[in-house]
């Protein structure tokens, strides 16, 4: 009754299962992106400050805000933009390259070198009642803290407020989403995102009650965003993709592999019942040809004696003829006739050689089945495969998801420039680039042809961190060289220590050999 209650509750939390809840980590990730847009009057060496709203990065020194934000920046030259990043130590000045009343959204490209984490643009549709963040610089909150006007030019982790979309309620003048999503003036600009960190739209106004912040926030719609770039001749990271949790992608991985183990454990029972079937029916037949054998042998030593006492009474006869000759004659094969019968007796199979002679027929019939002379075959990894990803095993956030063709040598080295080290059953490589926020593990089984990209989106000090780590062990191409190997299995795990415990994407292809 237990297990019945057990199975009907799995059976309902499987069926009304939720959404998938936003993870943490995805939404630090998206706040790497995440600008404070100050607007500041400048006057010989005084400066006053003038406002302030939120923008978000779309490519490494491109900003996406409202056109309202900037909007007295373009009237008033005296006026100029600071961009404010939420990490760092470092702020950046800013032009409007594009601007778009129309649909209340402007780019400001970054100046002095500047350079962030760009996001993700989804593009999909977006459900009513979805789950959705609000991330940007309320003012409200800057005011109860008491910030003053250095404290808003230095970088600090932007507000993350939850809430749920409440519809498409387009405006008269362009798409937007409605929200539930707590904001307030100086959210302007800052993105509205998914519980994967993408983009859904750029917060641009809310409903007032009674003169307070707005109960309700209206963003720009991503399609919006998306034309607006387009027409400004950026190309923005997008995808379609629907977001999938990486709890449940877990789940579903462990169920998986349990699943596999359960297959693989039955195949082998039944192989094994097999064998032990197949062993006893030999054990039967090698019984029977031992028993028979020893009839044989017993049957032919009994004749023997019989011969020889046949003999022994010839010889007998021969000695009351008094023919000496014969009777010695007759009795020595009498003699040799109980010896004989003696030796067969003796060497009949025993039964202790049932066991030797099954094993020995096990062994045969083995080294047969191989087909190379009792060698075992060892067939090798190595080749070209064409791998394809399996959307319903990742985790799809920021990537696209064309195949992936690699060539694998035995020995860890792919495409025949990057040497990955041994990562228990697989086989992986860590790369930390100079130029972006992101850590990418790849890992291939050669056991199970999978290749895996597993991508963490972290913060600048974890950045930092793995890129020192990864200096004390620099970058090797393909080699056989031990020592070599032994530093790349060993950066792979110091840098692993120091990244989350799930990454925000993870891709799993499943590869096939190419055809020779």
């Amino acid at each position: 009754m237990n297990r019945i209650f057990v199975l009907f509750a799995l059976a309902l939390a499987t069926l009304f299962a939720g959404p998938a809840q936003a993870d943490p980590a995805d939404i630090s990730a998206a706040s790497r992106s995440v600008v404070r847009v100050v607007l500041a009057a400048t006057d010989g060496d005084k400066v006053a400050f003038v406002g302030h709203g939120s923008g978000f990065a779309v490519a490494p020194d491109k900003i996406v805000t409202n056109a309202h934000v900037v909007e007295i920046a373009r009237q008033e030259k005296s006026v100029v933009i600071g961009i404010v990043p939420s990490q760092g130590g470092t702020s950046y000045g800013g032009k409007v390259i594009a601007y778009s009343p129309g649909n209340d959204l402007a780019l400001i490209q970054l100046e002095d070198g500047g350079r962030l984490p760009p996001m993700t643009v989804f593009g999909g549709p977006v459900a009513d009642g979805a789950d959705v963040v609000a991330i940007g610089y309320p003012g409200s909150v800057d005011r109860a803290q008491g910030l003053n006007l250095d404290d808003l030019i230095n970088p600090m982790s932007p507000v993350k407020t939850r809430g749920s979309v409440s519809g498409g309620r387009t405006t008269k003048q362009f798409d937007t989403i409605l929200h539930t999503a707590p904001i307030a003036s100086g959210n302007s600009g800052g993105p509205l995102i998914d519980n994967c960190g993408r983009i859904l739209g750029a917060n641009s106004f809310g409903s007032l009650s009674d003169g307070n912040d707005a109960e309700f926030g209206f963003a720009v719609s991503s399609r919006e965003i998306l034309s607006f770039l387009r027409k400004a001749g950026v190309k923005a990271s997008s995808t379609a993709t629907p977001c999938r949790s990486s709890a449940d992608i877990s789940r579903q991985e462990q169920q998986r592999e349990a699943t596999a183990r359960a297959r693989v454990e039955a195949a082998q029972k039944a192989e094994a019942a097999k064998r032990q079937q197949a062993e006893a029916q030999l054990r039967t037949q090698i019984s029977q040809d031992i028993i028979t054998a020893r009839e044989n042998h017993m049957a032919v030593a009994a004749l023997m004696l019989v011969l020889s006492l046949i003999a022994a009474g010839a010889a007998g006869y021969f000695i009351l003829k008094d023919n000496r000759n014969a009777a010695i004659g007759t009795a020595g094969g009498a003699a040799l006739l109980v010896v004989a019968a003696i030796l067969i007796f003796l060497t009949r199979p025993a039964f202790t050689e049932i066991d030797d002679r099954v094993a020995a027929a096990l062994k045969a019939e083995q080294n047969g089945g191989n087909g190379n002379g009792g060698e075992i075959v060892t067939v090798s990894a190595a080749g070209d495969y064409q791998c394809n990803i399996n959307p319903d095993r990742s985790r799809i956030t920021v990537s696209q998801t064309d195949m992936l063709p690699i060539k694998w040598d035995e020995g860890g080295c792919v495409n025949g420039r990057t040497q990955y080290g041994r990562d228990g059953g697989k086989w992986s490589r860590i790369f930390v680039p100079n130029e972006e926020q992101t850590v990418t593990i790849s890992s291939f089984d050669p056991d199970r042809a999978e290749f895996t990209t597993e991508r963490y989106l972290v913060g600048l000090a974890a950045m930092t961190k793995a890129r020192d780590i990864r200096s004390k062990y620099g970058n090797r191409s393909c080699t056989a060289d031990e020592k070599a190997l032994s530093d790349i299995e060993d950066m792979v795990k110091a840098i692993r220590s120091e990244l989350p415990m799930q990454p925000n994407e993870r891709l799993v292809y499943e590869c096939e050999k190419s055809a020779p």
